[in-house]
């Protein structure tokens, strides 16, 4: 055999080994339609993927702590102890591409900023309203995070200055516009387009989404024909060609794909999708084909009642 056969030989199989080793990762990744919450009193509801790492966070709404788990292993670690700077309980989560982690503080009224590599506090905000429920969060594409409160009509907005310092105002007032806050939990989930122009929210106790105009402040009902989601947790608006939006209803255990138009003013229920393993869903991130879903559990949540154990993430094929 010459010389340069034998190198092109050498080539050719090293390089099926390489593709070889990225399927066999990929199938592990695919395989897993599970993930573990380590503890007995868990009782989970944001979830954020990080898609450098292949790293997921969650929050357990009992004590505050943020779980870190990967896309290749089963059970995931704690990366941020219960009550640690003040963290007592856990909403919703989101990381940025610039590995920042931010955190609803539910009843607390708290927002915390976090790095997502080494754990460190960035920024901390506690807004004074007597009622409130700070729950989930979406980022822009320019980096700003906004933060839906069920309980008090405000959205708030966390930015990054030019000196990289984290600034926290009261963005929205909802008082006088289409969105009118009613008895029961109010705004929930909460979604930024694609083309930063919008953001997309879903009202828990009426059912109904709204557009949102970040430029003129502007709020929309998004008209779904009659339709109503109520009950509707976290959402998620797909980065596909159709602008999909995913609403988890929590009570139904459901997955609900709408199909919004352009301009987000009108949207079509498309499916409605339930899986055996879900329990209680709240919150959901997209990973290529898949759906983690978050487990909560809720309605096993109080005296006389037992969670199921453990505590999951479900990995799901999208609706």
């Amino acid at each position: 055999m010459s010389r340069l056969k034998f190198i092109l030989l050498f080539v050719v199989v090293v390089v099926s080994l390489i593709t070889f080793d990225f399927a066999s990762t990929q199938a592990k990744v695919i395989s897993l339609n599970r993930y573990i919450l380590p503890g007995e009193r868990v009782f989970p509801e944001g979830i954020a993927y990080q898609p450098k790492t292949k790293d997921f966070f969650v929050s357990s709404t009992t004590d505050g702590t943020i779980f870190r788990g990967n896309l290749q292993q089963e059970s995931a670690e704690v990366f941020l102890p219960g009550g640690a700077d003040g963290r007592t309980t856990a909403i919703g989560l989101k990381v940025d591409d610039k590995g920042r982690l931010f955190v609803a503080g539910g009843n607390t009224g708290q927002i915390f900023v976090y790095n997502t590599h080494s754990g460190e506090l960035l920024g901390q905000f506690k807004n004074q309203k007597a009622s409130t429920f700070i729950n989930d969060v979406a980022i822009s594409p320019n980096g700003e995070a906004y933060f839906t409160d069920s309980s008090d009509p405000t959205l708030y907005k966390v930015s990054i200055n030019e000196a990289n310092e984290i600034q926290f105002e009261a963005w929205l007032d909802f008082t006088g516009t289409s969105l009118e806050y009613q008895s029961g939990f109010n705004l929930n989930g909460i979604a930024a387009s694609n083309d930063g122009k919008y953001l997309i929210v879903v009202q828990s106790n009426t059912g109904k989404l709204f557009r949102i105009d970040i430029d003129s402040k502007q709020v929309t009902e998004i008209d779904l024909g009659g339709e109503r989601l109520t009950n509707g947790d976290g959402i998620l608006l797909s980065r596909g060609k159709k602008q999909i939006l995913y609403v988890v209803r929590n009570q139904q255990k459901l997955i609900v794909k709408v199909e919004l138009e352009e301009d987000f003013s009108r949207g079509t229920v498309v499916s409605s999708t339930t899986d055996p393993s879900l329990a209680y869903p709240t919150t959901i991130a997209q990973v290529r084909k898949q759906l983690l879903v978050v487990n909560s559990q809720f309605d096993k949540r109080g005296s006389g009642l037992t969670a199921e154990l453990p505590f999951t993430v479900s990995s799901i094929s999208s609706p």
